[in-house]
């Protein structure tokens, strides 16, 4: 498959809905059992502002939406600063909103670089998120 991309292209987006039951779920799926991932007490005692979703989880969604558009194969590089913690409430849900745009394509190397802007609420919960894609499937 041959894309034709250009740098500024928005190439994927995605919203992923999470609560203290993804929370768990995921808590039992990565062995990760912080509790300042499920208890809000313990969450407030080290100066959080209470249940805090695990930064792999935040990661891993965010990179979904271009697995979805170019494939878990194409994808080459993936790295993101964790910049502000995403709190979860009690009841109810955050949603993790993803935009993933084209930001430089290197055709020597055959890639192109997709920095995707990750927020909740409107404030950005990674930085320097970017995904490295191979331009044709090998």
């Amino acid at each position: 498959m041959s894309d034709a991309l250009a740098v500024g292209d928005v190439v994927a987006t995605g919203r992923f809905p999470i609560d203290r039951d993804a929370l768990v779920r995921y808590a039992g799926a990565s062995g990760d059992f912080n509790p300042i991932h499920y208890r809000d007490d313990v969450a407030q005692s080290v100066g959080l502002p209470g249940v805090l979703a695990h930064g792999m989880l935040t990661m891993g969604l965010a990179v979904q939406p271009v697995v979805n558009r170019f494939g878990s194969a194409r994808i080459r590089d993936y790295q993101v600063r964790f910049t502000r913690p995403v709190p979860v409430p009690p009841e109810g849900e955050v949603v993790l909103e993803v935009e993933a745009k084209v930001a430089r394509i290197d055709e020597e190397q055959g890639t192109a670089r997709v920095d995707l802007t990750v927020r909740v609420d409107d404030a950005t919960v990674l930085g320097r998120a970017q995904v490295v894609v191979a331009l044709e499937s090998r």
